[in-house]
Formats: structure tokens, sequence, C-alpha cells
């Protein structure tokens, strides 16, 4: 579906973009064009790949004429392009709102006007349930994506939703590492917390499921393991051969939740299980719910939600065993330098 193709990709230089390119540069695809603001990501790029398929376009997704601009000739886009830090968000909530939900839009709006085929939108299980500005800024991108793809007639847009990505920039493993290498305590916020735990080739994996099989509306979530962080940091502990590191407990942060959640009792109710995936329709019904209730009884079904406290929960082994298809982590262990995505 790729052979010869133009990919966009908002928000390219972080760590899902970086794993698209190692996935896609050296395959058939016609052209990768990378779009973010940031210009000296984009010029490690440019030097790191040295790739003549590889496009660079500064430009901001908060801005309209740049993505549009951007847009032209463009076949398939992966929306990566977001605010993710959950404190930083809940300071700057507004910043969320433009960045998240009116970013999201002008992709939308763009990639619509510019007739491209399909677009997928990335996610995050905070989501569901959301009770940080970060979380509820990516809701609204959610519900952005799903009412543009009710009215789209040539473009189909779908959306992907999925947990913590281990070892991405940002994320809790590398501030583990660092504070392991430095010898310094391990900063955990609750022992007791549980996450998703996926790699970077789980995201793509679950992206390009989405692309193959979305129908318009669509939101699609990958089942995935969860640990706590107790388990993590004994975990890394024991692979780092640093078992006399001491671990502090501080507290939760700004916006955190306990346990984090990938699917509503309402979506449940209503998703397909495709075995390591789950679809969630949108609802096809408009505003005329007369008409609805004129068609007679509906069967109800009843579902609990699917979160990191109630899927599949990883003990030690289980983590250093995902831990270990890290290359960032393999690389540590060897004694090698490690390089993290941007």
């Amino acid at each position: 579906m790729f052979k010869e193709k133009t990919l966009l990709i908002t928000g390219g230089t972080g760590s899902f973009g970086n794993a698209v390119l190692r996935r896609f540069l050296d395959s058939d695809i016609g052209e990768i064009r990378v779009f973010s603001r940031d210009e000296k990501k984009q010029d490690d790029m440019r030097k790191a790949y040295a790739h003549d398929k590889l496009k660079f376009y500064i430009g901001d997704v908060r801005d309209r004429q740049s993505i549009a601009d951007a847009m032209h000739g463009v076949d398939y886009v992966f929306h990566a392009g977001a605010l993710k830090q959950v404190p930083s968000c809940e300071f700057h909530p507004m910043e969320a709102v433009k960045t998240n939900v009116l970013g999201t839009e002008n992709v939308l709006e763009a990639a619509i006007a510019a007739g491209v085929e399909r677009v997928i939108c990335l996610s995050t299980d905070k989501a569901v349930y959301p009770i940080n500005a970060m979380g509820i800024s990516k809701a609204m991108m959610e519900k952005v994506a799903v009412a543009k793809a009710r009215n789209s007639r040539k473009t189909v847009i779908c959306v992907t939703r999925y947990g913590n990505v281990m070892a991405s920039r940002g994320s809790v493993i590398p501030l583990f590492v660092d504070q392991i290498q430095a010898g310094r305590p391990l900063t955990v916020t609750d022992p007791n917390m549980t996450r998703f735990m996926m790699t970077l080739d789980d995201a793509v994996d679950l992206v390009l499921y989405a692309f193959s099989n979305g129908k318009p509306g669509d939101v699609f979530v990958q089942k995935a393991p969860a640990a706590t962080i107790a388990t993590l940091t004994e975990a890394l502990r024991n692979l780092l051969s640093a078992q006399q590191v001491p671990v502090h407990t501080i507290g939760t942060r700004h916006g955190e939740k306990l346990y984090e959640a990938l699917l509503s009792r309402e979506e449940m109710a209503a998703a397909e299980d495709l075995g390591d995936y789950y679809r969630v329709p949108p609802d096809l019904r408009d505003l005329n719910y007369a008409v609805y209730f004129e068609q007679g009884d509906v069967e109800i079904t009843e579902a609990a939600e699917y979160h990191s406290h109630n899927t599949q929960r990883l003990d030690v082994a289980g983590m250093e065993q995902l831990l270990l298809k890290l290359p960032f982590i393999r690389a540590i262990i060897a004694g090698q330098p490690a390089v993290l995505d941007a």
C-alpha cells in the first residue's frame, strides 16, 4: 500500500517519527515528509539518515498555512504532533488545547482539502476518563477526528490509542537509568501505580494495523501488558546490576492517576475483539433520536473498562524480558553508547 506513496508525519522528529523512518526508509515508499517546528532535530535527522526519500518541513500544527503547504501531494498522514508531558500541560493547559485540539483540526482540514487518502491520529490512554489537561486535550482530539471522519467523503480518518511507550524521550525509564548511572536514588511516585508497557515497534505496528484495517472514525487499541512501578524499578536494578541503589517514594505528580485505561466501559461494550487489538467503531447515528426510538428495543451489553490494573500483569522476570527488547537497554548492558530517539 505504500509503494511510491508519499507519507507525512507530523511531530516527525519525535520517538514515533524516528521509529517509522527506521521501518520504512529502505522500503519501496516514495517519500517521507517530516513536519515539525524543531529545526535542530530536523538538521540532526537529515545528517543521521542522509536519505533522498526523506524531506523536511519546518512548521507548526497550530499554523494552518504551514501544514497546508506541507500537505500538497501527500497520500497518507501519521499525525503524531502533540504536547505529551502531563505536568507541563497541567501548568499550561491552553497550550495543550492549541496543539492537541486546534492543531489536529488544522491537520485534518489540510488533509481533507489536499485529498489525502488516509490519516491516522495518535492518541493516548490518558484520553480515557481524563483527569489532567493533557488527557482532556487528547480526548477532545479524538472527538475532533471522529467528527471529521463522519463528514469526510474521501479521506479516511482513524485513531490509535496506546499506553506508555517504553524508553521514549521524556518517559520514566531513561530517567531511572540516568539516576542509576549517577548513583542517585530512584524517585518513584507511587510503587503501586500501574502503566501499560509498549515498545516503539508496538506503537508503529498499531498504527500500521489501523492504516490497513481502519474505517472512518474507528479507534484502535493494542492489547498490552502492564506493570507496577515497583516491578519496573526492580527489573531495571536487576538488569543493570544496581540492587544497591535505593528507591525513594516522592508521591504522584500533577495530574497523575494510579492506573490508566485504554478503553472505557462504554467503549468496551461496543468494541470488536480482533485478537491482538480492539476496534471501537464510531456511533454513526445522527441527532434525530426520535427515528431510532421508533425502531424498537436494542440489546444492552454490559462490559468492564480495560485498564492497566486488570490487564495482563508482568512480574519482575517478565518486565526484564520486555526491557531487553529495547536497544537502549541492551546498549547500556553491553557498555556501549545508548542514544534515545528524539
